[in-house]
């Protein structure tokens, strides 16, 4: 429920094993659900600032930030100072976020949800910037809320009126999870192979991380031109074209 992936209580949804590992399994097509690129992230985070209130410039970085390292809000909204190596720019991922008696606290995070993920360069300068104004304090957490708190997906949607915004950009089905899909779509695209990406989105099933790796036609066109190649090598199995 937090992260909008289901807007009822599980306890109260039949069937509800069934409902959540469909969303935990992101769906059928993840791709079809990311941003085309980064001219449409940076519009949506200055559109989500412009329509806030108090005009909070973190609303628009935890965006930037949640699309660029393909993390959960939860796993963003945990990250501190001490989690970030500014010299080899990795974000080493230690803690999960989960709900409690007391509200949402931090646990620490042992074997296959610990992992490490690359601050890319165009988002170093936002990061520079939050450990700034945490004062460079090694336990603050880089991204809160204009009252020093966590960042939960309904406050920043309630703040930012999320579903007008996303509505008036023309993408009125965007949620917030959906930043997550265009983080892994955008590393795929990079070329990132299948063991990395799967470490990066932190996913215990390679055959879930496979569904950011549909190749473009351009891609295929290029897989068969390296298969030509191979074939007419020395190395290959000296292929002779039918007709010569």
């Amino acid at each position: 429920m937090r992260d909008e992936l289901i807007d009822r209580n599980p306890v109260q949804v039949v069937g509800w094993q069934r409902q959540f590992a469909r969303h935990e399994d992101e769906l059928d097509d993840p791709r079809s659900l990311a941003l085309p690129d980064w001219q449409t992230l940076t519009k949506l985070a200055a559109a989500l600032v412009d329509a806030s209130t108090d005009k909070y410039q973190c609303w628009g970085d935890v965006v930037i930030f949640e699309a660029c390292t393909a993390t959960r809000i939860g796993e963003v909204s945990g990250c501190r100072v001490a989690d970030i190596d500014t010299d080899q720019w990795v974000w080493t991922l230690r803690r999960q976020t989960t709900p409690g008696p007391g509200g949402m606290k931090d646990k620490g995070t042992k074997g296959k949800r610990a992992r490490r993920i690359p601050i890319i360069e165009e988002l170093r300068p936002l990061v520079l910037k939050r450990i700034a104004a945490a004062n460079a304090r090694p336990d603050a957490r880089l991204f809160v809320g204009p009252r020093g708190g966590r960042i939960a997906t309904g406050v920043l949607r309630r703040a930012t009126h999320w579903d007008d915004v996303v509505a008036k950009l023309g993408y009125e089905h965007l949620r917030r999870h959906d930043l997550r899909h265009t983080g892994l779509t955008w590393f795929a695209d990079a070329g990132v192979p299948l063991h990395r990406l799967q470490k990066i989105a932190g996913h215990t099933d390679p055959r879930i991380t496979q569904r950011y790796l549909h190749p473009d036609m351009q891609g295929l066109t290029d897989d068969g031109n390296l298969l030509s190649q191979h074939l007419r090598s020395p190395r290959g199995p000296q292929l002779r074209v039918v007709g010569e």
